[in-house]
């Protein structure tokens, strides 16, 4: 599993435009129907979302994001328009899934419009539903409002995970980077003090034998003469 910092280092050395211009791409790609099933969009925008550095950044990425989006969209229903209902029985829709299509279909009759938006928050799905309703019959000046309605919330949704979570990041960075001085002088203090304590601690006996000695010594020296026999 590649390593999403890494990825974002990678991102963070790009030119920017070049960033907004490659998530663009991942987006129209992810939701034109086919190739969304092979190109992870989301991850791509969860990791340009991270490399996210200026908040102007961030306005321009959901902008281009969710406009190509809505032009992956836009393909899809063309094409279901072109070829109706025989979309189902294609090689793409098959490799996908035709129980996906059957369940766009379904949202399509029971929600109209509103499946196009909510269609945009679930996988797999959101790729086939622009063709599906394309098929459908569904006008197109419903479509597209509801079309970029959800094109909008889901690069904002996406780009803007990935930006806390670089934020987030950072900020962990910040942090830990000031706790392990504070873990590495608290170490040092512990060791320091351990080894006073161990050095007190082997003298302090030698300092006890050497008062009980010379009390013995006295001891005996004196006792001859304060003998009471002698």
């Amino acid at each position: 599993m590649p390593d999403i910092g890494d990825g974002v280092s990678v991102l963070t050395d790009l030119p920017w435009p070049l960033v907004i211009a490659l998530a663009g791409l991942l987006a129209l790609s992810e939701c034109t129907i086919g190739l969304g099933f092979l190109i992870p969009g989301e991850t791509a925008l969860f990791l340009a979302g991270a490399s996210v550095t200026e908040p102007s950044y961030f306005l321009g990425l959901v902008a281009v994001v969710a406009g190509c989006a809505c032009a992956g969209d836009c393909f899809g229903y063309w094409l279901g328009c072109r070829f109706g209902t025989r979309m189902r029985q294609t090689r793409i829709v098959t490799r996908l899934g035709r129980q996906h299509w059957d369940r766009a279909a379904a949202m399509l009759r029971q929600h109209g419009s509103g499946a196009v938006f909510t269609a945009r928050f679930l996988p797999v799905v959101r790729t086939l539903t622009p063709a599906a309703a394309g098929a459908s019959g569904l006008s197109f000046r419903r479509f597209l409002p509801a079309s970029l309605f959800g094109a909008c919330g889901w690069s904002l949704l996406h780009v803007g995970l990935g930006t806390a979570a670089g934020a987030s990041a950072t900020y962990l960075e910040d942090v830990l980077g000031r706790a392990s001085w504070i873990l590495f002088a608290a170490l040092a203090l512990i060791v320091v003090s351990t080894l006073l304590w161990r050095r007190y601690r082997r003298r302090t006996p030698e300092s006890g034998n050497d008062r009980q000695g010379g009390r013995s010594s006295i001891s005996v020296d004196r006792s001859p003469q304060d003998s009471p026999n002698h």
